[in-house]
């Protein structure tokens, strides 16, 4: 079995993992995205807490459907701490699955920021990182509307 989420329910799994940052009272000064899949959770979520300012953390861990590199890594451009000194930082992605990818994420933000915070749509059981802010959570195979449908050039499906 999978979880489908269609463009529909991400609108409405954005706005309600949106709620649930506004009502914790937290008010990040930049949402943090892990780029591919928390483009589109950062985006979302910048929109209806209202923060304009956005970055992007490009890390590779997928390479197709449930294969991955031994571990996460960091592409160029490296954001520049300087950036996010002092910050309250909202970090988004679309999956928290074994979670290595948001806890080097979490991990390069933590000593230069005042607080850093995790959402995503999903979290699975075995994430080694636990999110304050999840949509739902489940241990299926994710078919997210972004990556399900193959590209218009000649590559490979990667969904999580």
């Amino acid at each position: 079995m999978r979880e489908i989420l269609t463009w529909e329910l991400f609108g409405r799994a954005s706005r309600e993992l949106a709620e649930m940052v506004a009502a914790d009272g937290f008010r990040p000064d930049l949402i943090l995205s892990i780029a591919r899949g928390g483009l589109f959770a950062a985006g979302a979520l910048g929109y209806a807490l209202d923060v304009k300012n956005l970055h992007v953390m490009n890390v590779e861990f997928y390479t197709g459907v449930d294969e991955r590199l031994d571990m996460p890594v960091v592409l160029p451009p490296v954001p520049n701490v300087v950036d996010l000194t002092g910050a309250k930082v909202l970090v988004a992605d679309d999956v928290a699955d074994t979670g290595a990818t948001l806890k080097l994420v979490r991990d390069f933000c933590v000593d230069h920021v005042a607080d850093v915070r995790c959402a995503v749509i999903y979290e699975k059981s075995h994430s080694m990182v636990k999110c304050e802010y999840v949509w739902r959570r489940t241990d299926q195979w994710i078919n997210f509307p972004w990556s399900t449908l193959p590209p218009v050039v000649d590559a490979k499906v990667l969904d999580a």
